[in-house]
């Protein structure tokens, strides 16, 4: 790592070094974030091969577009995700770094998810890295920087200023694990760095680990308002969100971000003419390569697969045992889950999970894959995988029982209504998995028979107390779902209205969803899981006949409704009726 002076002394050429003459030059940059520790075409996980992303198909497409005049930054978020943290304790280098040293990153910063092993874990990582290294707003218990916060480089006749600074959120959700150490204002650094710097630049370009909007209503956490205090930028290269910005301008400002795990990798042109002895950028183009399309490079394949067989074994590992039944006994119905339809031993073992290790009264989850399923038996570290598929953490907010029910209403409106002559439930067309959530602490019913928005009935604690409006209580929830409704204005509430947040990553140093549920089984349950659900809530309002309903469930089991009933995302959508039953079950 060097500073912002040593970065300055290191890299700057002298005027008369042979440039002076050249009147165009160009300058390429390459740039990736978020790979969260997927350094090889393989989900730990799940124990599969994964060619979407990682590093060893980012070396290949690197090796295709780097040029003389290139610049391989990455944005954040390395070390964590897809059991990369098994390396984190080790006096070995870690995988993450010997793979980025491999590629030949030039310059690198901190994300987020970097310091979720607190801050020595980030130094060691941040030492074995051969890239510089740039953090300017995170400053340790004794007021050091832990990496500057510019880097100035010559590329060509060019002088490249990269500014490099990560989300000030991690001030609250990293705030006990950071405790002692100090968290800056990213606009105010970068307001004193470009005053240092001023007149010693031709092209300016950001590397923030941050998203496009501020976060949480944090001051500062975005880019947005960045790019509009300081349209020097040429470029500003930001991550944290994983979304797919192939290039947008934000007050002149080229903008670009990558999608997680790796999975594309901006590449940016910039143009420049030089005229009365300035550089001034005439043409600024960029664009997302998909690493999908690329194959592994087998050299750096070769070097990490030591770490590649280890993760396996790991993952291979005995967790405990499940006993007292399947966790997803009805799995094998995708069209119409169950998940959807009743409360699972899945279900109610994450929400326990989340009320566990938050404390709050009332949690909130979705099962990603309906279709998953966990046999009584062993459980090793991957079956975690298909418990709970994504690395969610938790947030904690304050809520109150209007907001509540309003949530609930929100979430059981992805139900069509049911008419008299159904036999079947329904489910909104095009809804995703991810976005119906079941809820624990709380029980209810949900009138189908009703419109959306007044079907949710009989609403009490689950210890049978009434939920008044004006009752106020800890709600625990998934990012996902606190990111895309509580706190996204208009979703469910309008800004004015929205629950308090209390905090964001909670669960202390467990970070996931994923590594609770490891925790949980291990100390808490003392290994032996048992297949229990809660039924803390039910679906009322139907009046079918039980046997009709009966025959039309073993048409969607048998896959004999018309292809008009199912959509995208293999969700039945429109209602098997009485009309149809007799005619589906005589279609060939």
């Amino acid at each position: 790592m060097t500073s912002f002076t040593e970065s300055m002394e290191n890299n700057t050429i002298p005027e008369d070094s042979g440039h002076s003459n050249q009147e165009t030059a160009s300058i390429r940059i390459l740039a990736t974030s978020d790979i969260h520790g997927v350094f090889y075409p393989w989900k730990y996980p799940t124990d599969t091969e994964f060619t979407t992303s990682n590093l060893c198909q980012i070396a290949s497409a690197v090796r295709e577009y780097r040029n003389e005049n290139t610049l391989l930054v990455d944005g954040g978020d390395c070390i964590e995700g897809n059991s990369a943290d098994l390396f984190i304790h080790t006096d070995e280098i870690h995988p993450m770094a010997a793979a980025m040293n491999a590629v030949g990153y030039d310059i690198c910063i901190t994300g987020n998810h970097d310091y979720d092993y607190g801050l020595e874990k980030v130094r060691k990582f941040l030492h074995e890295l051969n890239a510089d290294v740039l953090t300017g707003n995170v400053y340790d218990a004794e007021g050091t920087p832990i990496a500057g916060g510019c880097l100035i480089r010559r590329i060509g006749a060019v002088r490249a200023a990269v500014i490099g600074m990560t989300t000030p959120v991690i001030a609250r959700t990293h705030r006990n694990i950071l405790e002692g150490c100090l968290v800056t204002d990213p606009y105010a650094e970068t307001e004193k760095i470009l005053k240092e710097i001023e007149g010693k630049y031709d092209v300016l370009i950001g590397l923030f680990h941050m998203g496009i909007s501020d976060e949480f209503h944090i001051e500062h956490s975005g880019i947005t308002q960045l790019c509009e205090k300081f349209p020097q930028f040429d470029v500003m290269i930001a991550s944290h969100e994983h979304k797919r910005i192939e290039g947008i301008l934000i007050n002149g400002v080229l903008t670009v971000m990558n999608k997680n795990d790796g999975e594309t990798m901006s590449v940016i042109d910039l143009s420049l003419e030089k005229t009365d002895g300035s550089w001034t950028v005439t043409e600024k183009t960029s664009r997302l390569i998909e690493i999908s399309t690329f194959a592994p490079d087998r050299d750096l394949m070769r070097l990490l697969k030591p770490y590649h067989e280890l993760a396996r074994e790991d993952m291979k590992a005995t967790v405990g045992k499940l006993c007292g039944g399947e966790l997803n006994p009805e799995h094998g119905q995708l069209f119409l889950p169950a998940i959807h339809r009743m409360d699972t031993p899945l279900n109610t073992l994450i929400l326990n999970v989340i009320l566990h290790y938050t404390g709050a009264r009332v949690s909130a989850a979705a099962i990603a894959d309906p279709g998953t399923n966990v046999l009584p038996g062993v459980l090793s570290k991957s079956d975690l995988s298909r418990i709970y598929k994504f690395g969610n953490t938790l947030t904690i907010v304050r809520m109150n029982g209007r907001q509540l029910k309003m949530l609930l209403e929100k979430c059981t409106g992805l139900f069509n209504t049911y008419h008299p002559g159904d036999l079947t439930l329904s489910i909104q067309e095009g809804t995703h998995d991810y976005n119906w959530y079941n809820f624990k602490g709380v029980c209810y019913e949900i009138n189908v028979s009703r419109e959306s928005g007044n079907r949710i009935e009989h609403m009490t604690f689950e210890d049978g107390m009434p939920i008044h409006e004006d009752d106020q209580f800890k709600f625990a929830g998934t990012n996902f779902l606190c990111d895309t409704m509580i706190f996204n204005p208009g979703a469910v509430y309008e800004k004015e209205d929205m629950p308090e947040l209390i905090e964001t990553e909670a669960g202390g140093s467990l970070g996931d969803i994923r590594k609770m549920i490891h925790d949980y089984i291990v100390r808490v349950k003392k290994g032996v899981l048992k297949a229990e659900k809660s039924d803390n809530w039910k679906i009322t309002g139907t009046s079918w006949d039980p046997a009709k309903h009966a025959r039309a469930m073993r048409l969607l089991q048998q896959g004999r409704i018309p292809e008009d009933y199912i959509d995208s995302n293999q969700h039945l959508f429109k209602a098997i009726t009485e009309k149809d039953l007799d005619l589906f079950e005589h279609m060939e």
